[in-house]
């Protein structure tokens, strides 16, 4: 007898195909049976390693997040399918990809993993380690072409302004130049969680970040493009952060920064902040945050010797509100609010505002405060250890200050000084971000200011309004009479 095999499954995986005979629409196609997904994908990459460990590999980036996508951020396990000799052998597997990179979607083929071992034993794996980091590789140099291609198409388009005969070029271009900016929106929050995490690849990663600043006219931009708009002499990374770039554009700290001229990165997600202070520096400038003690400006000798001398002139001023805001923190109206003051000084930030209250250099700034805040399982006590002392820094030029320090030179015991350097705290605790626990004493404070406005006297005791009495009753009293009056001559005729 003679046996004849016929193959059934003449198709060939796809990605055992080389990249040149594989179309847009079959991977469009493969994508969407791999990742039950409804758009195609914005970009992939098809590779074949070879080497020590060989392996193929398509990996795709998704156009749109999952809508639960960090809800379940720390349970989520990678979407990438291994296959080993073309035996799926997990639909999702934790160690091919870092938590950060849950989004990415695709299958790895390995031969060299053994087939007939339990899936624990396979995470155990030195050749799934040296697989994983291979993956992220080639997932970051995806991202960093798609980033580099849009910066580029940008640069070029300013170029190719000038000559009218390549417009429909241009058009194409403006098509595809949003593919950073779209993929940055969904998936912002993983690339800073990787930076955070990621410490191996934390360099490559900050290459893609991007951020608004006070110069970027409503758009992220990268670090790299902030160095090179950098001033010559300027030694630090500015940022700040708040809840909205609006908010944050009105703050006291950033005036001075303003007025020379000194570009800021401003951070309205939480996860921007954290992201910074683990990165620390980049490209050997260090991140430095402007709401902040000890924020240092590039000033001339004139300008140092000016200062001092300022310093001189209020510090019966600065030494008289210090002990104010000790009393008021420790044993007054602001005792439950957490707040510590560590001083009062004259300040170099401030060209309009009268006053404004500063952390310390490693305590938590006023962003944090209000994360840390709002966690179900937060611990009081630890929150306040963490939320540093603060500085409230005063300026010199501003009317307020100069009457303030006539009033306390001639009279520490000034009741009106009292009262005006307290409200002053608040308001300015307020406009720097920071939370007021109790704000009774300063809403008694405002209703005072108002009375006074209004030519009230604000100690005045409250009296009862006398309502008038209607006069209603005669009315009806007349209305009956005209009736019986009507009624009598119905009867006499």
């Amino acid at each position: 007898t003679v046996f004849e095999w016929e193959q059934v499954n003449t198709q060939k995986a796809i990605w055992l195909r080389a990249k040149e005979d594989v179309t847009e629409e079959e991977y469009n196609e493969f994508y969407k049976s791999i990742s039950k997904d409804y758009l195609d994908p914005l970009a992939y990459t098809h590779f074949n390693a070879e080497g020590e460990i060989e392996f193929k590999s398509i990996l795709f980036l998704p156009k749109k997040a999952p809508f639960d996508m960090m809800d379940n951020y720390w349970t989520k396990k990678s979407e990438v399918k291994l296959f080993v000799r073309r035996v799926l052998v997990a639909e999702k597997f934790d160690e091919l990809l870092p938590r950060y990179l849950n989004f990415v979607r695709g299958v790895v083929d390995s031969d060299d993993l053994p087939l007939n071992v339990s899936r624990e034993q396979l995470q155990q794996n030195k050749i799934m380690k040296v697989i994983s980091k291979k993956l992220v590789r080639k997932v970051l140099e995806l991202m960093k072409k798609l980033a580099k291609d849009e910066e580029s198409g940008g640069d070029d388009e300013e170029e190719e302004s000038e000559e009218k005969e390549e417009k429909e070029e241009k058009k194409e271009k403006k098509d595809e130049e949003g593919l950073w900016t779209k993929f940055w929106k969904e998936f912002n929050k993983n690339l800073k969680m990787g930076c955070y995490e990621d410490d191996s690849n934390r360099s490559k990663l900050s290459k893609l970040l991007r951020f608004y600043t006070t110069k970027s006219e409503g758009k992220e931009v990268s670090l790299d493009k902030y160095l090179d708009r950098m001033q010559e002499s300027q030694e630090s990374i500015y940022y700040m952060s708040g809840d909205s770039i609006e908010t944050m554009k009105k703050a006291p700290s950033l005036q001075i920064f303003l007025k020379k001229d000194l570009e800021v990165l401003m951070l309205p997600d939480h996860l921007d902040e954290p992201c910074l202070q683990k990165l620390a520096d980049y490209e050997g400038k260090k991140f430095v945050s402007i709401q902040k003690a000890d924020v240092k400006l590039d000033e001339t000798e004139e300008e140092k010797k000016r200062f001092t001398k300022i310093k001189d002139m209020y510090k019966p001023l600065t030494d008289w509100w210090k002990k104010k805001l000790t009393d008021l923190t420790e044993s007054g109206a602001m005792k439950e609010a957490g707040v510590k003051v560590e001083k009062v000084e004259v300040s170099k930030r401030l060209t309009e505002s009268p006053v404004v209250v500063v952390t310390s250099q490693f305590g938590y700034s006023a962003q944090q405060e209000k994360v840390m805040k709002s966690q179900a399982f937060q611990n009081k006590e630890q929150l306040s250890m963490m939320a540093g002392r603060k500085t409230l820094e005063i300026n010199a030029n501003h009317p307020v200050i100069i009457d303030l320090l006539a009033k306390v030179k001639a009279s520490e015991s000034d009741e009106a000084a009292s009262k005006t350097a307290e409200v002053l705290f608040q308001t300015a605790l307020i406009e720097s971000g920071f939370e007021i626990a109790d704000p009774s004493s300063l809403v008694s404070h405002v209703y005072k200011l108002m009375s006074k406005e209004l030519g009230v006297n604000p100690d005045a005791p409250l009296k009862e309004i006398e309502v008038p009495e209607d006069e209603e009753e005669p009315e009806e009293e007349d209305k009956d009479d005209e009736d019986e009056d009507a009624k009598e001559e119905k009867e006499d005729l």
